[in-house]
């Protein structure tokens, strides 16, 4: 079977690609900047149109919509990547009678937010084609294979140096679902045409608090599971408001309303979820038993917030150099230089403060991340061979303002080493 996986980038649609490749189909990959043989471009804030999907179904038997966001950024909106891209696409299916169509949505209700809104206003509307539609509606989806958006932030709580920082009371009661098995149950459905014209919630076997669940996954690090610290609501909204005014990350009102509000899906949705499979989808503690952790889980983890620590330092350190720097005197800077003309000193001083500061904004706001730590590590080498050359003095300040641009140099170049580009 030819199936066309959309969202094939990310962490559930790369994952669905790589199974049903290894199942012996041929797995068509739809991502933003597809350009690899088995890919094919696709972009679901602009892609609103059937007959821009129309030559992507060339020889296609099926089609599994994996794509989704977690916060709207520019065109990125819910409405046009959860609901007007995927109708296009899934009416140019219906033109082109490729009948197989599986819509991954989301366990909840419209009134947990417009994420969980847009992708059932997307389901009701898929329903009403004449296509041979499936909706899987999964709850918490994770992996010990690696995490993604929201799974990646709970690890991260649950991998903090001392104690377990739980969001909320963490009794918020959720019903994780391994990757493994959300997968396993999308290509069962491939093979079986008679599971159409429903929607089918998808979950795992256990209700766990939010506590027992992050307690879980400390234990798994090989850590100390002990100590746990609950959040009062207004520091958990607080927080929350500030990713939210970030624009990054899964730290977002999204994945905070999907919390608060518990996923556990309906009475029957086990029974559904085993119907599917077949066989019972593992527990947390089975799935977790099968992939002991390694010392590199345990960094990724921890690197989820000493990302956002060392970027803020390094743009306000930028940020208040600039500053300094513009608000020095001509004659002070002169004097710091004295073998160069006073002119152009103060005119170099000026330049450099201004790019100090436009960088450490621009870094602080996530303007072209890596480009800016670029230029951060290229403007650390021409001060330190610039000033360190012209200027050997310097390399004696006894608050070793020299000596310092090494360490700035190191922790930029962490950070653009650790950060792998966007696909």
């Amino acid at each position: 079977m030819r199936v066309l996986v959309t969202g094939a980038s990310g962490f559930i649609g790369a994952r669905v690609v790589a199974v049903l490749r290894e199942a012996g189909h041929e797995a068509v990959a739809a991502m933003r900047h597809g350009s690899a043989p088995g890919t094919v471009a696709c972009d679901f804030s602009r892609d609103l149109d059937p007959a821009v999907w129309q030559p992507r179904l060339a020889g296609i038997d099926a089609v599994v919509n994996c794509a989704g966001i977690l916060r709207e950024a520019r065109h990125d909106t819910f409405q046009r990547v959860h609901v007007d891209a995927p109708l296009a696409l899934f009416r140019a299916c219906e033109a082109a009678q490729v009948r197989r169509v599986i819509q991954l949505s989301a366990l909840g209700e419209p009134e947990d937010g417009e994420f969980i809104a847009s992708k059932h206003r997307c389901d009701q509307a898929l329903a009403e084609l004449d296509l041979d539609w499936l909706v899987l509606r999964p709850g918490l989806v994770y992996s010990a294979h690696g995490a993604y958006g929201g799974t990646t932030l709970l690890r991260a709580f649950a991998a903090l140096p001392g104690a377990i920082i739980v969001p909320g009371d963490g009794s918020q009661r959720i019903r994780p679902l391994a990757l493994e098995d959300l997968v396993a149950a999308i290509v069962a459905a491939l093979r079986r045409p008679y599971a159409q014209a429903q929607i089918i919630e998808l979950v795992g076997p256990d209700v766990l608090s939010l506590r027992d669940y992050l307690v879980a996954w400390r234990r798994w690090f090989g850590l100390n599971a002990q100590r746990t610290f609950t959040t009062p609501r207004w520091l958990a909204h607080l927080v929350v408001a500030i990713g939210e005014a970030s624009g990054r990350g899964p730290l977002c009102r999204v994945i905070a309303n999907l919390l608060e509000r518990g996923r556990v899906g309906g009475a029957d949705a086990l029974a559904c979820t085993q119907a599917l499979l077949e066989r019972a989808p593992a527990s947390l503690a089975q799935a977790l038993a099968k992939r002991p952790s390694d010392a590199r889980d345990l960094l990724q983890a921890r690197w989820y917030f000493v990302r956002p620590l060392l970027l803020a330092t390094l743009a306000l350190t930028w940020i208040a150099s600039g500053i300094v720097g513009l608000s020095i005197s001509a004659s002070a800077a002169a004097a710091a230089l004295p073998a160069w003309s006073p002119a152009f000193v103060e005119a170099t001083s000026w330049a450099c403060s201004a790019a100090d500061l436009t960088l450490g904004i621009a870094l602080l706001i996530g303007r072209a991340t890596r480009v800016v730590l670029g230029l951060m590590l290229v403007m650390v080498a021409l001060y330190t061979l610039g000033i360190g050359v012209l200027a050997p003095s310097h390399w004696l300040d006894p608050f070793g303002g020299l000596l310092k641009n090494f360490t700035l140099a190191a922790v930029a170049a962490a950070l653009l080493t650790m950060d792998a580009p966007r696909r």
